[in-house]
């Protein structure tokens, strides 16, 4: 089913509070080819139960090998440019400027790979009370990007969090347990999530 565009393009900067008031509703922004931001919010949805969250086969080896250091929010500008960093892409200038101001209120954040202290890979999202709304992931060497998801969900689940959107599901992201569920029931687990009283 082809994702909702709620009406209404947003020109310029998105400024922080209309973001977070966005994401509590289940509505996230992205750019369209012709720089517009447009608003999406997909049903059916994706999330990755953080109790059915599994790791691949093949990843095990490099995760007890500790290949990458992983850090936290130390190069979120730049994770986001990996992010953007291909030949056709959501995250627009308008995207970038947007999320980074996000991240100074500290709403935004970044999980990141190191490798002898280049970055490898990461992912980037944003957090509101027990939810972590997963935006996009970047590797430079293999395995980077799914190294930086284990720890993300490792995070999560040490802080009590509850929910990990993914907004759509694919291949890649299945592997992990992924899933898609209908909107009704997604807004109900956001619904909890943004109870929680912790954080990220």
């Amino acid at each position: 089913m082809q994702p909702d565009l709620w009406s209404g393009k947003t020109p310029g900067v998105i400024e922080p509070e209309f973001l977070i008031k966005a994401y509590r509703m289940g509505i996230f922004p992205m750019a369209l080819e012709d720089g517009e931001i447009a608003w999406f919010s997909p049903d059916p949805r994706g999330i990755i139960p953080l109790k059915d969250f599994h790791v691949p086969h093949g990843l095990k080896p490099c995760l007890r090998r500790s290949q990458f250091e992983v850090r936290v929010d130390t190069a979120f500008e730049q994770v986001i440019q990996g992010c953007a960093d291909r030949r056709e892409t959501w995250i627009s200038p308008v995207i970038v400027e947007s999320f980074v101001s996000l991240h100074a209120l500290g709403y935004a954040h970044s999980v990141e790979t190191w490798l002898d202290g280049e970055l490898a890979g990461g992912l980037y999202g944003v957090s509101i009370g027990g939810a972590f709304f997963g935006e996009s992931m970047f590797s430079r060497v293999s395995n980077a990007s799914k190294v930086a998801l284990v720890a993300l969900v490792q995070r999560m689940r040490e802080q009590g969090m509850t929910l990990l959107d993914t907004q759509w599901s694919n291949p890649h992201l299945d592997q992990f347990g992924c899933r898609e569920i209908p909107r009704q029931e997604y807004m109900q687990l956001l619904k909890e999530a943004l109870m929680f009283r912790g954080g990220f």
